[in-house]
């Protein structure tokens, strides 16, 4: 789970007249990840694509244009068939003439709805105005301009225009028209030079005649007949795509497979009469695909397995295993020229195994099926490195678990788990969706699980009154969230619980630093840059949870494991376990202590520059108190929602007061029953019908925005913590994804 799949290198060498062969092999395998030939050897040259390879590119992007014009899904498939070439001929070109006919027709006819509507959209203030439109132009002494604008700036402006002997100004609700005569000596532009300095925007007349409402209702029918003609070649667009989509996505398919098997060669290294590919696959299935190439074509091909890696955290510094010649592995062997061409042009160095280039194998994550949506958190930041370890077993462990602790409720969960079983059952072709319904589903599950443990659900404690306190006979649930005066000392407690989770966590990550530090250096390296960290980290926190800080740090550091504590576990802080007294200042010099300046004085030794940031130790652990902080928030909100709703009254006790909700009774039945509660809220539910009904919206909305933003707040804070405190102990990423060459069928068959 640590490690992803083991992977080796190999090698196929032959020759070229068995290359077909070879590719079709391969590709139905689905196993070689290709490594591209660089052009380094001398001798060797790029291969060259398989007769047909342009034309089934070019029919390739012809079925997907196709596919795009009848917006073609995955759900329009139908059952698998078996494309023949003879179909992609005749079928396909009959299918082009058809869609291309059609589409023409679509886009003319959207063209002229689109310069129709945008005559109605010009003609629009025109029928504000109410002016027939020949009587808005055509003039040989009046001048006219229509436009939008200020009428008393506009009348301001024509008053003070010296070319302007008398005007008129007709308006609509938005638009307004001038009509001008100008003086004797004024030119056809008198009435535009009068309004430029007038607040007003002129629109252009349109070449037509009659009353605009009727133009418009013209336009309209015309717009309407556009619209039916288009709706019937739609309609035919959608027919044909009904009988077309099966046969287009099938023959994508094919040609996709055609064009990948033809412009194989590309990626290889060839001579006149001699071919070489390489690539990685999974060290496992070696044997079996060896054995299929050899059992296709016999001893016209060569494999050999060239080198196993092993696993180091950086790439420039491989650790690979040599493949010893013979029966148990060919790496070291010289690959020939099989069949047909001569053994020396068939080598890249003169004798030794074939690098074609020292590439980093891609990476295959192997965890089994409950931890493998959690690989989608991970590549969210980025795929692991070959050479790292995989921290998804980790996330599966711990994202659910903090997710479950923040929001801790039963209902809750329950919406959450059905939310993640609909994403994992019904999106199983969209890989991504299923993911994040695997990792909502467990999270919904710790989710119910701690709202059993703090017997709520949707904020209320009806699990605890009826089954930790009604059936069991406790007092209280196992452990509570600590939102009442009553039960404050919880919410202290959770406080240390999430130090202590931090300190778990954060542990791990150093912990996988120092593995990988160690495989890719050596302990000196391993010691220096990591089991610094380890001891400076557990130094310090040792420290402040012994008594040589007990007088100063606060208390419920050593009372909530303290036998009389929340959580009863007999722990009231380390030892001092002094050493010596300080001089000056007077203090203990104690055994924590000097293990935290041992490991940064390791540190300095190793990396000085990263010195400076030791009191990450510190820091990155007291970010794990959101933990806590995020709960009680979660939990004061579904409080507030039931409280509007509900109302709740407090009662004394020995730890503060008690708050209840009033589930069953009202505020007067409560100050009768209780003398001593005290009316914090008397809820809608308890007023008149409005009242209730408005509570009910309340109720509803409420909890819902607390469901919502417990995804953004529990969720991403739960996601920070792995990225930003957990991930940057070790992860690096920045892996490769694995591509086999080969395709996984869902459209065609063979058979």
């Amino acid at each position: 789970m640590l490690r992803p799949e083991q992977m080796s290198k190999v090698s196929v060498t032959g020759s070229k007249r068995v290359m077909d062969p070879v590719i079709e092999t391969v590709h139905d395998l689905n196993l070689l990840h290709v490594t591209d030939y660089d052009d380094t050897w001398e001798g060797f040259d790029p291969g060259d694509p398989v007769e047909g390879a342009e034309e089934a590119s070019e029919k390739l992007v012809t079925v997907r244009s196709l596919e795009s014009m009848l917006d073609v899904s995955d759900d329009d498939a139908g059952p698998t068939r078996i494309v023949t070439d003879e179909a992609l001929e005749s079928d396909l070109e009959e299918i082009r003439e058809q869609v291309n006919d059609l589409d023409d027709e679509r886009q003319e006819l959207r063209q002229e709805l689109r310069e129709v509507e945008e005559r109605i959209d010009a003609m629009s203030p025109f029928v504000d105005l109410g002016i027939d439109l020949d009587l808005l132009s055509g003039y040989d002494t009046l001048q006219v301009a229509v436009g939008h604008g200020q009428r008393d700036q506009i009348e301001r402006a024509l008053v003070d225009a010296d070319d302007i002997r008398s005007h008129e100004v007709f308006a609509g609700d938005d638009t307004l028209a001038v009509f001008a005569y100008p003086s004797k000596h004024a030119d056809d532009s008198a009435l535009a030079d009068a309004l430029v300095g007038a607040d007003f925007v002129s629109i252009e007349v349109p070449d037509a005649e009659g009353n605009p409402q009727n133009y418009v209702r013209d336009l309209e029918q015309e717009a309407q007949q556009i619209r039916s003609n288009l709706d019937s070649v739609e309609d035919e667009l959608e027919s044909l795509k009904l009988d077309a989509a099966g046969f287009l996505l099938a023959a994508e398919e094919k040609l996709s497979i055609d064009v990948q098997k033809t412009e194989a060669p590309l990626s290889f290294a060839t001579t006149e009469n001699a071919f070489i590919a390489e690539g990685w696959i999974p060290s496992e299935r070696y044997t079996e695909f060896k054995a299929t190439l050899k059992e296709t074509v016999g001893d016209s091909v060569q494999v050999e397995e060239l080198e196993r890696a092993s696993f180091s955290s950086d790439g420039s510094d491989h650790i690979r295993e040599d493949i010893p010649a013979g029966p148990g592995g060919d790496g070291t062997g010289t690959p020939t020229a099989a069949d047909g061409g001569d053994a020396d042009e068939a080598r890249a160095d003169g004798g030794s195994a074939v690098v074609m280039r020292n590439d980093e194998p891609p990476t295959v994550q192997n965890n089994p099926g409950a931890v493998q949506p959690f690989e989608i958190l991970v590549n969210a930041v980025s795929k692991p490195s070959y050479f790292e370890l995989d921290p998804t077993v980790i996330l599966f462990l711990t994202f659910p678990l903090l997710f479950g602790f923040m929001i801790g409720d039963l209902g809750y969960g329950l919406i959450y788990m059905g939310i993640g079983y609909f994403l994992w059952s019904k999106f199983d072709e969209r890989p991504a969706f299923k993911s994040m319904g695997g990792v909502t589903l467990a999270a919904g599950l710790f989710t119910a699980i701690f709202g059993v443990l703090y017997g709520e659900i949707f904020g209320l404690h009806l699990i605890s009154s009826y089954f930790w306190e009604g059936v069991l006979h406790m007092s209280h649930p196992p452990i509570e969230k600590g939102l009442s005066p009553a039960t404050s000392e919880w919410a202290l407690g959770w406080l240390v619980v999430s130090l202590l989770v931090g300190i778990v966590h954060l542990n791990i990550g150093y912990i996988f630093d120092f593995v990988e530090n160690y495989e890719l250096h050596d302990l000196k390296h391993a010691i220096f840059e990591s089991a610094s960290w380890i001891l400076m980290l557990n130094g310090l926190w040792v420290w402040i949870f012994s008594d040589a800080v007990s007088g100063t740090a606060p208390d419920f550091l050593y009372t909530t494991f303290s036998a009389d504590g929340i959580i009863p576990l007999g722990f009231n802080g380390f030892p001092t376990m002094e050493l010596f007294t300080i001089p000056v200042v007077n203090a203990p010099f104690t055994l924590p202590l000097l293990v935290f300046f041992v490991g940064l004085a390791l540190l300095v030794m190793g990396e000085p520059i990263e010195a400076v940031e030791f009191i990450n130790v510190l820091v990155n652990v007291l970010s794990y108190t959101r933990i806590g902080a995020v709960m009680l928030a979660k939990a004061g909100m579904a409080f507030t929602v039931n409280l509007l709703f509900f109302g709740v009254y407090a009662v004394p006790s020995g730890h503060g007061d008690e708050w209840h909700f009033m589930l069953d009774h009202g505020p007067e039945y409560v100050l009768e029953h209780h003398s001593e509660a005290t009316i914090m809220f008397g809820g809608l539910l308890h007023g008149d019908a409005a009242t209730i009904l408005i509570g009910l919206l309340v109720l509803v909305i409420g909890h819902l925005l607390v469901l919502l933003l417990g995804v953004t707040s529990a969720g991403l804070q739960a996601v920070r913590l792995e990225y930003v405190e957990f991930f940057n102990k070790f992860f690096q990423g920045g892996g490769r994804e694995y591509e086999p060459f080969g395709y996984e069928r869902r459209y065609t068959t063979e058979d």
